[in-house]
């Protein structure tokens, strides 16, 4: 990630790994936060999100994977983002919760530019044509965009995915009030592509977890 970072004249600090434990035993995760006790692990499940959080409190958590309606009020307490918030009635609902509940959680909308049905989140022309309804969110901050790529054995395929989310980013920057800064996208087979189009949060899994058992 550094080699990364640097390479394309970034600050290695400024890029996030979120080590994603959705796969992993409850001992590797216990093990890992003992050696990086302020890390950043992110959860596919909100269920399984909630009772890792409670053992291990002085993780920052975040949610990488859908989150349910039903979910919402346990989920907000215990996140430090939310990655996949991935429709107008979702945030709705986050922003209801919040304000009922006093919170402020930060969430990123989850984008798909790569058409793919299988995939959620919100199509380009979707999520701009529900701008000034997304604007009125109050108590929810929205700091940024996430995204997946398709697979692809190259992670030099999935440039034209980064990059078209660091611009779509750019692009509702101007035309919204929040900077927007932080860009969820990258994994273990093209993190450091990435990178180099502007990610500040990289979702890494098999790479930390493969080998183990």
């Amino acid at each position: 990630m550094a080699a990364a970072a640097l390479g394309a004249g970034r600050i290695p600090d400024d890029v996030t790994l979120v080590a994603v434990t959705k796969y992993a035993q409850m001992d590797w995760v216990q093990a890992l936060a003992e050696i990086a006790p302020s890390s950043d692990f992110g959860e596919s499940r909100p269920q399984q999100l909630a009772e890792r959080a409670q053992l291990l409190p002085g993780i920052r958590w975040h949610l990488i994977g859908p989150l349910q309606r039903n979910k919402i009020r346990k989920t907000l307490p215990v996140v430090s983002r939310i990655h996949s918030v991935d429709s107008l009635k979702l945030l709705q609902d986050i922003e209801r919760i919040a304000l009922e509940e006093g919170l402020h959680p930060k969430v990123l909308l989850e984008i798909n530019l790569v058409q793919d049905p299988a995939k959620h989140g919100f199509h380009r022309d979707l999520l701009l044509s529900h701008l000034d309804e997304i604007c009125k969110v109050r108590s929810t901050q929205v700091v940024g965009l996430m995204t997946m790529a398709a697979h692809s054995d190259s992670g030099e395929d999935s440039r034209p995915t980064f990059a078209g989310l660091r611009e779509l980013r750019d692009e509702l920057a101007r035309r919204s009030p929040w900077p927007l800064p932080e860009l969820s996208m990258g994994m273990t087979g093209d993190f450091e592509v990435a990178i180099e189009e502007g990610a500040t949060h990289v979702r890494i899994g098999s790479a930390l977890w493969d080998g183990l058992e």
